[in-house]
C-alpha cells in the first residue's frame, strides 16, 4: 500500500489548515438535494476544529469556465455545510487576494471558513504556479479531503501538495485504505462485478481487471457485445459489434492468465425499454431478432451468486440490467443483496463505486452494508483502470 501521511500525525493547533474537499453537489433552485458528498467531509472538518485550527475550506462547483458565475458559488453552501457541521460557517467571495486573506487573517483558532469556488479562476485547472502561490499563502498545512478529485492535476488538488505540509484527511484515508483493501492487497479470491452501456468506457478498466481479479462477472449492455463476440444473437441490444475484435481479445488474455470471465447464459428481453412490456427470459442462444437485452435472467443471477459466494474480496462497477425501469432491475437488485449479505456476514470485503453503482445499491437499500462505497466516479474509476492518480501521489511523495 502507498505511504501518506494522516491527521494523526498532524499539530494543527492554532495553524492555517487549507483543506480541499468536493462541495460539487447536487443542487435545484439553490438547494441542495444530495448533502452526501458535505456530510462526508464534515468529520475532517469538525476534527481540525476541534484540534484548534483555523480551517479553510477550498472547493470547486460545477464548469464555471475560470469566471464568477452567480448560480455557481459556494455561498450556497454555507447554511448546508453548517448544518451538517453543526457549528458557524463563515464566508469569503474569493479565494484568493485580499478578500480572503482578509478573512483568512481573522479566523480564530476552532473556526470555520469557506472559499468562494475555485474555479471562478482559470488558473486552478491549469495548475498554474502562481496560483498555487496565492493559495499556499493562506495556510501553513494542507488537507486533502477529495478523492473524487484526486484523478486531476489542479492547483488545489495537487499543487498544493509540494507547497506545504501535506495530509490526508479522513474521506482520502478511508477511501484509500478501501481501494487497497480491494486491490491492493485484497484477500483472495477476488471476483469483479463490471457493467455499464458500453465496452468502449472501460476498455482500460477491463484490461487492468483481468490481471488483478480471479474472476470478472460482465453484466449491462457491455455483455452484449462479449456475446457478440462469441457469435451469439443480441437482437436490437445495444451492441458494440465494432469491438468485437477488443471483447475477444479480452477473453483470450483472461484464459492465458487463468482468470474467468462469466457472462450471462440467459437474459430478460423486451421489445421497448419502458415499465410495463411484455418481458421474456431466454437462453443467450435464443434471443429474438426483434428483440434487446435488458437485464441478466434467473439462471445467470444464480450463477453470479455463487461466484460472489465463492471470493473473499468484491469490487464492483455499474449495473448488470437497465435498473432504473422495472423490472429490468431484478439482477442488480438480487446480486447487491448477495453482496450485502455476505459482507453483513463478516465473509466478504466489499468496494463499489460509479454513480449508477451508487444510485443501485441505494435502490437495493444496501449501501450501508457495504466494506466502502465510493462516491469519487471518475476518480474510482481511473483507479480501476490502474492509473497513477495526481492527487494521491503528490501526497505519496508528502511523506
Amino acid at each position: 500500500m502507498a505511504h501518506f501521511r494522516t491527521l494523526d500525525g498532524a499539530a494543527v493547533a492554532g495553524k492555517r489548515v487549507l483543506i480541499r474537499v468536493d462541495l460539487n453537489v447536487p443542487m435545484e433552485n439553490g438547494r441542495v438535494t444530495d448533502a452526501t458528498r458535505i456530510d462526508r467531509v464534515a468529520p475532517t472538518i469538525a476534527e481540525l476544529a476541534d484540534k484548534g485550527a483555523k480551517v479553510v475550506v477550498l472547493s470547486h462547483f460545477g464548469r464555471p469556465g475560470g469566471k464568477p458565475v452567480t448560480d455557481m458559488s459556494l455561498r450556497s453552501l454555507v447554511d448546508p455545510l453548517a448544518l451538517s457541521l453543526a457549528r458557524k460557517v463563515e464566508f469569503a467571495a474569493d479565494c484568493v487576494g485580499p478578500a480572503a486573506e482578509g478573512a483568512v487573517g481573522q479566523l480564530r483558532p476552532g473556526e470555520v471558513l469557506l472559499l468562494e469556488n475555485l474555479r471562478f479562476h482559470k488558473e486552478e485547472e491549469k495548475n498554474d504556479n502562481g496560483f498555487v502561490d496565492r493559495l499556499a499563502v493562506l495556510g501553513d498545512v494542507y488537507v486533502n479531503d477529495a478523492f473524487s478529485c484526486a484523478h486531476r492535476a489542479h492547483a488545489s488538488t495537487e499543487g498544493l501538495a509540494h507547497r506545504l505540509p501535506a495530509f490526508a484527511g479522513r474521506l482520502m484515508q478511508a477511501e484509500l485504505e478501501a481501494l487497497d483493501r480491494a486491490l491492493g492487497s485484497p484477500k483472495r479470491p477476488v471476483a469483479a462485478v463490471v457493467g455499464g452501456a458500453k465496452v468502449s468506457t472501460k476498455l482500460e478498466l477491463l484490461g487492468n481487471l483481468v490481471s488483478k481479479v480471479d474472476c470478472l462477472i460482465i453484466g449491462g449492455g457491455m455483455a452484449n457485445t462479449f456475446l457478440h463476440a462469441q457469435g451469439r444473437p443480441v437482437g436490437k441490444s445495444l451492441c458494440e459489434a465494432d469491438l468485437a475484435d477488443t471483447a475477444q481479445k479480452i477473453l483470450a488474455k483472461a484464459e492465458k492468465a487463468g482468470r474467468k470471465i462469466v457472462l450471462p447464459v440467459d437474459v430478460v428481453v423486451a421489445a421497448a425499454l419502458r415499465p410495463g412490456v411484455t418481458t421474456y427470459t431466454v437462453a443467450v442462444d435464443a434471443v429474438p431478432m426483434d428483440m434487446m437485452i435488458l437485464d441478466i435472467g434467473p439462471a445467470s443471477i444464480t450463477m453470479c451468486a455463487a461466484e460472489i459466494g465463492a471470493c473473499r474480496t468484491l469490487v464492483w462497477n455499474g449495473p448488470v440490467g437497465a435498473f432504473e425501469t422495472p423490472p429490468f432491475d431484478a439482477g442488480t437488485m438480487a446480486l447487491a443483496r448477495a453482496v450485502a449479505a455476505r459482507t453483513s456476514a463478516g465473509e466478504l470485503v466489499s468496494v463499489a463505486g460509479g454513480g449508477d453503482t451508487v444510485a443501485a445499491l441505494e435502490q437495493a437499500g444496501v449501501t450501508a452494508q457495504m466494506s466502502y462505497v465510493s462516491t469519487a466516479g471518475g476518480a474510482f474509476l481511473e483507479w480501476m483502470e490502474g492509473k497513477v492518480l495526481p492527487g494521491v501521489a503528490a501526497l505519496e511523495r508528502a511523506v
